[in-house]
C-alpha cells in the first residue's frame, strides 16, 4: 500500500502511517506540502493520504479542512498518534556543543519549556522535523541539533542527546486516513474490518441570517448527536460569510442521517467529506 505523508521517513505523519497500517504493509509517497499530499491521491487512486488536522494543544490545521474539501478527497479513517520529542545531533557531539535547534515550528513550540533551558542556543524553524535532522547529517553540522521522532535518530545515523522533551505529555495528534472518491467505497470497507461506522465529517455555509447557526445545533442534539468539533473558515470573496466544518460521534447511523436530512434544507452549500470509524489512539507512555 503507498501511502502519501508530509515530510520523509521518520516524522510524525510517517510513524501515524506505521501505526494505522503496520509497518510492514506501506511504502510512504514522500511529500514536501499538503498540497503536494492531496495532488498525490488525487492524481492516483492507488495511493491513499495520510494528514495532520488537529493538535491537542494547537488545535485544528484549518488549510487541511479547506484542501481536503477542494480537492475532493474523501476521509476514510483517523488515528490519534501520541506525539513525542527528542533533541538528535551528530554522533560523539554533547549537549553544551549545540549553538543552533532545528525543527519544524510546532514542534519547536511544544518543547518551549526544555528549549528555555538551553542557554545561548539560537532556534530556527524549518519544514520537517526528521527533515532537520537528515539536512544536519548531510551537512555535518555539529554545532546543530534537530527536535524530531527518536526514530529518525536510527534512520540518519544521529545520537539521542534528550528524549520525552514536549512540555505536555498529553500532546495528540489527530491524523485523517483520505483515499480518492472512485476507491473510498472499497478502502472504507477495508480499513473498518466489519466495525460500525459512528463518525462523519461534514462542511456546510449558511445564510447570514439571525439564529441560523442555533438552528443546526438544535436538531443535531434532538437527533443525538455528539458534536465532536466545530470550525468556521471565512469564504474568500464574501465578506463575514463563513463555512461551517463539523464532526458528528453517533450510535445509531440511521439516526445520523435523519439529521443530515433534516439539517440540508437550512445549508447553502453541503458536503459530507467522509463517514468512518472513530480513530484508536495510540498508548500514551
Amino acid at each position: 500500500m503507498r501511502v502519501a505523508i508530509q515530510g520523509i521517513g521518520g516524522c510524525n505523519h510517517h510513524i501515524a502511517a506505521i501505526d494505522f497500517f503496520g509497518e510492514n504493509k506501506i511504502e510512504n509517497v514522500d511529500c514536501e506540502t499538503f498540497g503536494e499530499l492531496a495532488s498525490k491521491v488525487v492524481e492516483n487512486p492507488e495511493i491513499l493520504g495520510i494528514m495532520a488536522i488537529e493538535n491537542t494543544i494547537a488545535g485544528s490545521l484549518l488549510q487541511n479542512y479547506r484542501i481536503i474539501r477542494e480537492t475532493g478527497l474523501v476521509i476514510v479513517g483517523e488515528y490519534k498518534l501520541r506525539i513525542k520529542h527528542s533533541l538528535l545531533a551528530l554522533p560523539g557531539v554533547g549537549l553544551d556543543e549545540i549553538r543552533e535547534v532545528n525543527s519544524h515550528p510546532m514542534a519547536l513550540m511544544q518543547c518551549a519549556d526544555y528549549l528555555e533551558r538551553l542557554q545561548g542556543v539560537k532556534l530556527v524553524e524549518k519544514d520537517d522535523t526528521a527533515g532537520s535532522a537528515k539536512w544536519i547529517k548531510e551537512q555535518n553540522l555539529r554545532d546543530h541539533a534537530a527536535i524530531a521522532p527518536a526514530g529518525a535518530a536510527a534512520l540518519y545515523g544521529m545520537d539521542i542527546l534528550a528524549d520525552g522533551i514536549e512540555t505536555n505529555k498529553r500532546n495528540f495528534t489527530r491524523f485523517l486516513i483520505l483515499a480518492n472518491p472512485t476507491v473510498a467505497p472499497q478502502v472504507l470497507e477495508q480499513l473498518s474490518q466489519g466495525q460500525r461506522i459512528n463518525k462523519s465529517a461534514m462542511v456546510f455555509t449558511l445564510p447570514h441570517t439571525s439564529g441560523s447557526l442555533s438552528k443546526i445545533l438544535a436538531i443535531l442534539s434532538f437527533y443525538d448527536m455528539n458534536l465532536t468539533m466545530i470550525q468556521s473558515l471565512p469564504i474568500v470573496g464574501k465578506e463575514w460569510e463563513y463555512q461551517f466544518y463539523i464532526n458528528l460521534l453517533f450510535d445509531d447511523y440511521m439516526r445520523y442521517r435523519q439529521a443530515v436530512e433534516a439539517i440540508r434544507p437550512l445549508t447553502g452549500e453541503f458536503q459530507i467529506m467522509g463517514e468512518y470509524v472513530d480513530g484508536r489512539q495510540s498508548v500514551n507512555d
